[in-house]
């Protein structure tokens, strides 16, 4: 059980339980069924910018990338040798994720339609994310409740691969803090840990973001994982075994709680975003376009009821604490947290798995999306009544990604 007080923050874990479950959440899962929040914009196809991506299976459209032939094994490749033990695991692997990993990019022509009319606005110097290029050929619409997040079958070293540069090189750690790649189970950021307690409020703040997402991502495999795989059907659900493994207190040397209270520090993070932008969606001119005029109407109307239901939250996070020091080195800490975000984003076209690509991108976007508007607070003050919103602008791309990522 995870109670109690979170850490730099006025809130408790019931509290946040309480207004979830039994308020917003029932509501924005609605809004997440509409056409305007299921279809993503996304180019699943740009080459991983920090290393040689030599993931060892898969094909274009499925979970991972192609294996060149040489690095096929000879017994694989010919069919007629005896496997050796982790050639036959590989290729098993090989098809597991290749099956389980597949992207259903079908859409219908009616939405394929609405879709072409769709608005698009770009303000990426104000960005905490590397935007896809969604005018280039090998961006698509994906819908996102044909691929709902859930396990792949990706992991082992290419996984952590991620996981590991992340953590590394982008949570502000002392440079003298080394963890080697981890591999199987054994979780343990403990030496992160550590320093996170010695650090300031915003370099903290950004390490438990992190870390939540990271705990957000691993619980929706733990909760969707392939229970049985059999000619007649696949199941899905539950597997409490891979959930403890990453949660349990005992099994992680106590940092399991730790890392689902940093999912709940990530919630509020969001939550308070949400209570911010709702100028921005209130605007009259505002609309949320796809063609069918009633249903749009009804689904801006849900969606300000959501806004202003997180604003009716008592217990914000205070982001006021963020950045209050000295200006100028306020300025200076707030841009190397924006470049060190956009950074993560980048690493996201370096996961194998094309769905868990997918939801990584989704999800940092989100997060990005989500720390602009705290970042943005006075334009978003400004913004008219009516006309354009010159000083604070948010494209289709990130008010999907926001209330998605909200959602997970």
């Amino acid at each position: 059980q995870v109670t109690g007080y979170l850490d730099d923050c006025t809130c408790d874990v019931e509290t946040i339980d309480a207004f979830n479950n039994y308020k917003l959440f029932p509501r924005l899962n609605e809004l997440l069924q509409s056409d305007y929040f299921r279809y993503y914009k996304v180019n699943l196809q740009k080459p991983c910018p920090f290393w040689e991506d030599n993931s060892h299976c898969g094909m274009r459209d499925c979970a991972v990338q192609p294996c060149p032939s040489d690095e096929v094994p000879d017994g694989i490749r010919a069919g007629s040798y005896k496997y050796s033990e982790e050639a036959n695991s590989l290729a098993e692997e090989c098809e597991e994720a290749k099956r389980l990993g597949a992207v259903d990019d079908s859409l219908s022509k009616e939405t394929r339609q609405a879709v072409l009319q769709w608005a698009q606005h770009d303000d990426s110097s104000d960005s905490f994310c590397e935007a896809d290029d969604i005018h280039s050929p090998d961006a698509e619409y994906v819908d996102l409740l044909l691929n709902p997040e859930r396990y792949t079958g990706y992991k082992g070293p290419d996984a952590w691969k991620i996981w590991n540069s992340i953590y590394e090189e982008n949570c502000f750690k002392p440079q003298n803090v080394k963890r080697p790649l981890a591999s199987g189970r054994g979780e343990s950021f403990i030496y992160l840990t550590k320093w996170v307690s010695r650090v300031c409020v915003e370099k903290r703040a950004f390490y438990r973001l992190i870390s939540g997402l990271h705990a957000s991502i691993n619980i929706h495999l733990s909760a969707r994982y392939l229970l049985q795989d059999s000619w007649s059907e696949k199941k899905w659900g539950p597997n409490v075994t891979e959930f403890q493994q990453r949660f349990d207190e005992v099994l992680t040397s106590g940092e399991g709680p730790r890392r689902l209270k940093n999912l709940y520090f990530l919630y509020l993070i969001e939550l308070r975003a949400l209570s911010k932008v709702l100028p921005f969606f209130e605007r009259p001119g505002f609309q949320l376009y796809t063609g069918n005029e009633s249903q749009d109407a009804a689904i801006k109307h849900l969606l300000l009821e959501i806004l202003h239901l997180a604003k009716s939250f008592p217990l914000h996070f205070d982001e006021n604490s963020f950045f209050a020091g000295n200006k100028k080195e306020a300025a200076k800490l707030k841009e190397e947290f924006r470049l060190h975000f956009k950074n993560i984003s980048k690493i996201m076209d370096c996961v194998g798995c094309f769905k868990c690509r997918l939801w990584g991108k989704l999800q940092t976007q989100g997060l990005g999306t989500a720390l602009k508007i705290l970042f943005s607070e006075n334009l978003i003050e400004k913004i008219p009544e009516s006309g354009p919103s010159y000083g604070f602008q948010l494209t289709r791309q990130e008010i999907v990604a926001l209330f998605n990522a909200f959602g997970r």
